[in-house]
């Protein structure tokens, strides 16, 4: 039997037991309750600022897509070229 290797996974157990024995504060520790409330609330307002911005791109994206969509229906030779060639079936 050898020696056990202490894996990333040990290694990371024993920093925060040494950090707690140690007394060494987090960054979150040593922030008052107002402004880490701040800072919840600023990245709140971030993630929705974000998802607003990619919903407004989705959205204009799609707009471009119908308007695509909408000349090439006007556009005969389109519909000519992308239409079934079985005229059987509309007999």
């Amino acid at each position: 039997m050898g020696k056990k290797k202490n894996t990333p996974a040990r290694q990371s157990t024993n920093r925060s037991s040494n950090r707690e024995e140690t007394g060494a504060a987090t960054l979150k520790d040593m922030l008052s309750e107002e402004i880490l409330g701040k800072l919840k609330a600023q990245a709140s307002e971030i993630k929705a600022a974000d998802a607003a911005r990619q919903e407004e791109a989705r959205r204009i994206a799609e707009e471009k897509k119908k308007a695509e969509q909408k000349k090439l229906d006007n556009n005969f030779e389109y519909l000519l070229n992308n239409s079934s060639q079985d005229w059987h079936k509309y007999k």
